[in-house]
């Protein structure tokens, strides 16, 4: 056994570190799935666990690791792990272009195959390739149908799969299929909590656990599989993230939801000493009004909107093409289509309200309205906002998904977050 130069690890840490061992009680299982809370140190033990196992029971042979992207991968798994090994005194040859890494220890080697499962497509990406064993991070994330490819590119005598991941609602094809028929796949279920992981000290467990309200909490604290409900922004108060002076502002953009029967909202965002300020809006339901705006009016509201401030770009609603045509036309902004993953925006700019990185001028009557009208589906199989009273709210989530985050391919390990 490979000595690991840790200070402690909880039981279930090093259950999750040793279920393979020979001697150990689980060995027969053919897979281990570990869900849970945030922070309860699954995801180290697990990588750790898979390597070392990958070493004990194999030579010469082919892994792959997976998570929704590379780039996620890479910051949430493979940064650390290759650290923690070459710590231990294994050799690890990345091969950043060709997205694996190999890895030796006296005189054995494995080579460990990056994925991402993004989308459906991503399924073609893993066809074809003969593994010995697959590491799936944040699985719930994934498509089923990447999954079940991965799964089957595990042909090798003594495979075995190794899954973990963040709740979702209860519904998910994953919950459904693994977590609940665990017995049936032959799979040992391990479930994290905050406490499970010992790194952790008591003011840092209550912060966490402050953090989080409603489905947040018990998702991402207690680790359970609940379905959304309620408003989707509940951390929203008025108090608290709407202003009245005027800042010094350094930095600007627009956002835009663009709508023709439905409501148009933009809005003015502006950066002051690290804070996001929403300045002012336009918002123009033509429903309510009876009259249908063209394009051209609507950029003239833009126009106005902006004034002459230097905004850096306007971002805007994707399947807006004939608007964005009509900004590019006019030669006086840059114009951006928005990122428009729904449930990972909402996450992020869940982030951005509890950390008070953005803010609402009073004026803005409109978002401030649609905080307290926009909720989820009821008796949906998924978590899903009602298509009402949110077009403010897309337009936020626009500018939030697209800019504040724009450094980033995906955000970090934790699912997409409902309150």
């Amino acid at each position: 056994m490979i000595p690991l130069k840790f200070k402690s690890f909880s039981k279930k840490q090093l259950r999750l570190l040793t279920w393979w061992c020979h001697g150990s009680k689980d060995r027969h299982f053919d897979a281990i799935i570990c869900d849970g809370a945030v922070r309860s140190g699954k995801t180290l033990c697990m990588s750790i666990s898979f390597v070392l196992w990958a070493f004990s029971d194999f030579n010469d042979s082919d892994f792959a690791i997976c998570a929704k992207t590379i780039t996620s991968l890479r910051r949430n798994v493979i940064v650390e792990l290759v650290a923690i090994l070459k710590d231990m005194g294994f050799s690890c040859d990345e091969k950043v272009s060709k997205n694996y890494i190999d890895i030796s220890y006296r005189g054995h080697r494995n080579r460990f195959y990056l994925f991402g499962g993004k989308d459906e497509g991503s399924a073609s990406l893993i066809q074809g390739i003969t593994l010995s064993g697959i590491m799936l991070d944040e699985v719930a994330l994934m498509p089923r149908s990447f999954v079940e490819q991965a799964l089957a590119r595990c042909s090798v005598n003594g495979s075995r799969f190794w899954f973990n991941c963040n709740p979702e609602h209860p519904f998910h094809w994953f919950y459904v299929e693994w977590i609940k028929k665990s017995k049936q796949k032959n799979a040992l279920y391990l479930h994290f909590v905050m406490e499970d992981n010992p790194s952790l000290s008591d003011n840092i467990l209550k912060r966490y656990k402050s953090l989080y309200s409603g489905t947040f909490y018990e998702r991402f604290v207690l680790g359970k599989w609940v379905s959304a409900s309620g408003t989707v922004y509940p951390m929203f108060n008025y108090d608290t993230h709407v202003y009245c002076a005027d800042k010094d502002y350094s930095r600007y953009y627009i956002s835009c939801d663009y709508g023709t029967v439905n409501p148009t909202s933009m809005g003015l965002w502006g950066e002051a000493d690290g804070v996001w300020y929403r300045i002012s809006e336009y918002y123009y339901s033509s429903r309510e009004e009876k009259s249908l705006k063209t394009d051209e009016e609507y950029y003239l509201e833009l126009e106005k909107l902006a004034g002459d401030r230097k905004i850096e770009a306007v971002i805007v609603d994707p399947s807006a093409a004939s608007f964005m045509e009509c900004i590019r036309r006019h030669a006086r902004f840059t114009v951006k289509p928005a990122k428009n993953d729904v449930l990972t925006g909402i996450r992020r700019v869940c982030d951005m309200l509890r950390a008070k990185k953005i803010l609402f001028h009073y004026s803005c009557k409109d978002i401030i309205r649609e905080f307290s009208q926009y909720v989820w589906e009821d008796n949906k199989k998924s978590d899903t906002p009602k298509k009402e009273n949110d077009h403010a709210m897309d337009d936020m989530r626009y500018f939030v998904n697209t800019v504040l985050t724009q450094d980033e391919d995906d955000f970090f390990v934790i699912s997409a977050a409902r309150p």
